[in-house]
């Protein structure tokens, strides 16, 4: 298992938009992240064990 998941995986998973996972992340709503703006541009970090703890999706 890989240290993070990309916002892109998480999407797909959950099955919505990568915006929807954005947003959760910024306005803190999701714990099994976090997004911190640095400058102009926002970095999102996932845990892949919180997302599965949290979601019961597995992660390979």
């Amino acid at each position: 298992m890989k240290n993070r998941l990309s916002v892109a995986t998480v999407a797909e998973l959950m099955n919505v938009s990568e915006q929807f996972i954005r947003i959760g992340l910024q306005k803190g709503i999701f714990p099994f992240g976090y997004a911190v703006k640095m400058s102009t541009q926002w970095t999102y970090y996932i845990s892949p064990q919180k997302f599965t703890e949290h979601t019961g999706i597995t992660v390979s």
